[in-house]
């Protein structure tokens, strides 16, 4: 449900609109040094304010309520919180009995009987991944020194990525993207067989990001078209080196040291300005809809931080479940 992780558990919580959205960590080890300042690069990366990015202004201020003692984790459960201020609810309150295309206003209607916040998309919102991105904060220190870095590498079937958001804006479209990931310094062991291999559990929290629509490890879809003669990784060091990474540095679900590699697929986003077909839920007569308020042309413009939070709660869960020997945080 709003849950995810074994050891380094987190519960993500709150509304688009309601007054705060925020996250609870539990399992974090005692003794890692915390203070607010170590949030603001990730934080200032997933904010909106660029060019086909939502004109939605918070401050993004993480409140440290519980978990923390003079600046260090206690090892009890890490509660932060996040303001919503800069919300114009008014600009929803049609979508109760007329979803929008692509959204999840119809299915959270069914679901939850009529009762879920329809407000700029309630729990089902991104402005909700604020939560999983600090999170993320915290895990990269569990996991340190593995590094973690996405990227944008194409929007809207284009890699120039400024000239495809400028097409999407003029015609008062969206446009999708694709987002890669790349971890280095990566240890050998983590991840079971099967059903807690690494790639489910990394494609398990990537779709929990909303928006996200297909991901591939390594070769991914071009293993298809590979012989295994190419495909292989031979391995050249007695470390677990290989010549080559198409396995994205995973075997049998196993990490095996090498460089793990994924790309996500973002969808366009469903919000847009043009005027689209829709079903009123209430009178079940066929409407014009033409949405308001404030949106992102292009959401993948912000989802390389999210990835990258994801894939360190993921790790930093595996980390602890390997009983990785005990270390101090300093």
């Amino acid at each position: 449900m709003n849950s995810f992780g074994k050891i380094f558990k987190i519960n993500i919580f709150g509304e688009s609109h309601g007054p705060e959205v925020g996250v609870t960590t539990d399992g974090c080890p005692p003794g890692i040094p915390i203070s607010w300042e170590d949030f603001e690069t990730d934080l200032a990366r997933r904010k909106s304010g660029a060019k086909g990015t939502t004109q939605r202004k918070e401050s993004d201020t993480p409140r440290l309520i519980s978990g923390v003692y003079q600046g260090h984790t206690t090892g009890s459960p890490l509660t932060i919180l996040f303001e919503n201020s800069d919300t114009r609810s008014g600009d929803y309150s049609d979508f109760a009995d007329i979803p929008r295309p692509g959204h999840a206003d119809f299915t959270a209607r069914k679901k939850y009987l009529g009762f879920n916040d329809p407000r700029g998309g309630g729990h089902f919102s991104g402005r909700i991944t604020i939560g999983l991105v600090a999170a993320g904060v915290i895990a990269r220190k569990i996991i340190a020194p593995v590094e973690i870095k996405a990227r944008l590498v194409e929007v809207g079937g284009e890699k120039d990525i400024e000239h495809a958001v400028g097409k999407a804006i003029a015609s008062n479209d969206s446009i999708g993207g694709i987002v890669e990931c790349k971890v280095n310094n990566m240890p050998m062991g983590l991840g079971e067989p099967f059903f807690d291999s690494l790639e489910s559990l990394i494609s398990h929290m990537v779709f929990s990001i909303p928006g996200i629509k297909g991901i591939e490890f390594g070769a991914g879809f071009d293993s298809a078209r590979m012989r295994g003669s190419e495909h292989n990784d031979s391995f050249i060091s007695v470390d677990g080196r290989t010549k080559t990474n198409y396995a994205c540095g995973i075997n049998g679900g196993i990490s095996n040291g090498n460089p793990l590699v994924f790309r996500i697929a973002v969808k366009p986003t469903s919000s847009i300005s043009k005027k689209q077909k829709t079903i009123n839920m209430t009178t079940g007569e066929m409407v014009n809809m033409e949405i308001k308020g404030r949106h992102d042309v292009c959401i993948a413009l912000r989802v390389p931080v999210i990835v990258e939070a994801a894939t360190a709660v993921v790790l930093a869960d595996l980390f602890l479940l390997n009983q990785q020997p005990v270390k101090r945080y300093e």
